[in-house]
């Protein structure tokens, strides 16, 4: 029992606005401190490895540029002697040549190579060198390691028969000369037989030192932990700052995960052993030259951490702030929709007055009350337009089925004058007018027929006048396809043209003509009736609207009847504009929109 109401007093409780404001606001403000703090944390990590990432990137290809720049260099001035004539001639000499002139190759070889040993501390040897032939290598004067086998040097194999191409080594030792045994990287290239006797084993080498290459690695810093090593295209290490320790097996690195990476950037291990290995690959060298990062150094980097934690806090208190509104403005909120209803409704908007408002207190009471009686209200207003509007289509199908009774007797007169005159074709063409004329005004029940249909309508009637008044009358019909599947409200060209003939072109002493023309403007489609009868003058043309009495004399569907059905059916931008100047003629624009459908769903 203590147990329930416990439960029925705390759901009281939340009833009253101070503890709705607290819980919504509690539970609000907790859910976004989750979210930023989730968000932040998410942030960090991504900003810190995509920026360390690219950073890494950029300096490990200005580095491959730089390493490519240094290797082309280097095979530039190996390149120079192994095409040399000198060098061409001191391996591949013919039998019989001058021992002088040898020794005169020889000689201008060995000024070249103290040449270039002078101005470069980078190379630490220089030679040409054949396999039981020429060893020819630095000043000449340093002895030949006598157990060296080029046969089972990687440098000088690689290069024999590999005309036009230089091989280059992975870090290694080189004991060519005798009690040397420097750390160096190879570049080597063939020097070519073209006496084609003999095999081409003859190589030009150049001894890079290895410290050239690490002060090149060693310029390029990606923190405190981080560092750069280079593989070759077997994944051998040519250059690493910790080799001895790798040589040693005191350190290891993961060459196979980058050899095989399907992307620029990799990460490997966990904890403080995680690494972000990223690689830039030279198609020059054939090098590979790789940035390894400690993640445990980038987390260290809480500059940017600290501005996102900031933006979280301002973000998180304008969220409160917000929350804060949003919960005071639900309270007032419904009494706001009430008052806005309630002006609506004095504007007539029965629609848009409907109030919805869950609660049960005594505003949700009131606006119920209030939504009953709108509803009401807006049934008896609805009844009221409903019988209106069929009042309204009522006198619209009179105004249709009305066929001035003089006009049908003189059209049969005219006919039984044109038979008696045997004037059959005459007839005939009146007859299938009139019959046509007839069917279109009473077979169509709709309140809307196509420009097409109504042009048609016209034509039949203008037909017969014409017959009637062929003296008084020509017309001319040009009306634009583009409009033609226009709907328009039926019944609005025919009384403007009628008036145009009895007001306008009977009264002219010589022949009148007619024109309609219809085309689109825009989104308009505009339909003109001018004819070059009598005119009107400036006050006939002011009261042109007023509602006159019906003229039994034409078909009882006058102008201001045309202009009021427009109006209410496209409203009041659009119906009917005259301009007419005295004894020139009268021009009638009718203008509707193109857009039918949302009239004929109104309609």
């Amino acid at each position: 029992m203590n147990k329930k109401n416990r439960n029925t007093n705390f759901a009281i409780g939340f009833k009253s606005i101070q503890s709705t404001i607290f819980a919504a606001v509690s539970v609000l403000v907790l859910c976004a401190v989750i979210v930023a703090t989730f968000v932040s944390v998410r942030y960090t990590n991504s900003a810190i490895y995509e920026n360390s990432a690219i950073y890494t990137q950029t300096i490990i290809k200005q580095l491959n540029q730089n390493i490519d720049s240094y290797i082309t260099y280097m095979d530039n001035i190996d390149s120079v002697i192994a095409k040399s004539q000198d060098a061409y001639q001191l391996l591949y000499q013919k039998i019989g040549e001058d021992d002088a002139v040898k020794e005169g190759h020889k000689k201008r070889l060995l000024e070249q190579f103290s040449t270039i040993l002078k101005g470069r501390g980078d190379i630490c040897n220089i030679g040409i060198v054949q396999k039981d032939g020429v060893m020819l290598i630095n000043s000449g004067y340093q002895a030949i390691n006598p157990d060296l086998d080029l046969s089972t040097q990687e440098w000088y194999t690689n290069a024999v028969d590999n005309y036009n191409q230089y091989n280059l080594t992975s870090s290694h030792v080189q004991h060519v000369i005798k009690g040397q045994r420097p750390w160096v990287i190879t570049l080597s290239r063939e020097v070519h037989n073209f006496y084609g006797t003999g095999n081409s084993d003859g190589v030009v080498f150049i001894d890079l030192n290895y410290s050239a290459i690490s002060e090149l690695c060693d310029q390029n810093s990606i923190g405190d932990k981080g560092y750069v090593f280079i593989l070759d295209q077997d994944g051998n290490i040519v250059y690493h700052p910790s080799q001895q320790q790798l040589y040693n097996e005191l350190q290891t690195e993961n060459i196979d995960i980058v050899m095989n990476a399907d992307s620029d950037t990799v990460v490997t291990g966990e904890g403080d052993d995680e690494k972000v290995y990223t690689f830039s690959h030279s198609d020059i060298t054939g090098w590979t030259v790789v940035g390894c990062m400690n993640m445990a150094e980038l987390l260290k980097s809480s500059r940017e951490a600290n501005n996102i934690y900031v933006m979280t806090a301002i973000v998180l208190i304008a969220i409160a702030m917000l929350i804060s509104s949003f919960v005071a403005r639900s309270i007032t909120l419904p009494i706001q929709k009430l008052r806005d209803s309630m002006e609506k409704v004095q504007e007539g908007d029965f629609k848009a007055a409907d109030v919805v408002i869950p609660s049960k207190n005594e505003i949700g009471s009131l606006t119920t009350s209030f939504n009953v009686m709108t509803h009401k209200i807006e049934d008896l207003m609805a009844q009221n337009v409903h019988e209106q509007e069929q009042k309204r289509k009522s006198e619209l199908k009179a105004l249709q089925s009305q066929i001035n009774p003089h006009f049908l007797y003189n059209t049969l007169d005219s006919i039984i004058w044109m038979a008696e005159g045997k004037k059959y074709e005459d007839v005939v063409l009146m007859t299938a007018s009139l019959a046509r004329l007839l069917r279109q005004s009473i077979s169509n029940e709709d309140e809307t027929v196509l420009i097409g249909q109504e042009i048609q309508y016209v034509k039949s009637y203008l037909t017969i006048q014409k017959m009637r008044y062929k003296d008084k009358l020509e017309f001319e019909i040009h009306v634009d396809p583009s409009i033609m599947n226009t709907h328009i409200v039926k019944l609005t060209l025919q009384p403007i043209v009628e008036n145009a003939i009895y007001h306008g072109l009977k009264y002219k002493e010589t022949k009148g003509i007619l024109r309609v023309t219809g085309y689109q403007r825009g989104q308009e489609a505009v339909l003109e009736v001018s004819d070059d009868g009598v005119g009107m003058d400036e006050e006939t043309l002011k009261h042109i609207f007023e509602k006159h009495k019906v003229n039994y004399r034409s078909n009882g569907v006058g102008v201001y009847n045309v202009q009021r059905r427009l109006s209410m059916y496209y409203g009041k931008d659009y119906g009917l504009r005259y301009k007419s100047e005295k004894g020139k003629g009268t021009t009638v624009t009718v203008v509707i929109p193109m857009e039918q459908e949302e009239h004929d769903e109104e309609a």
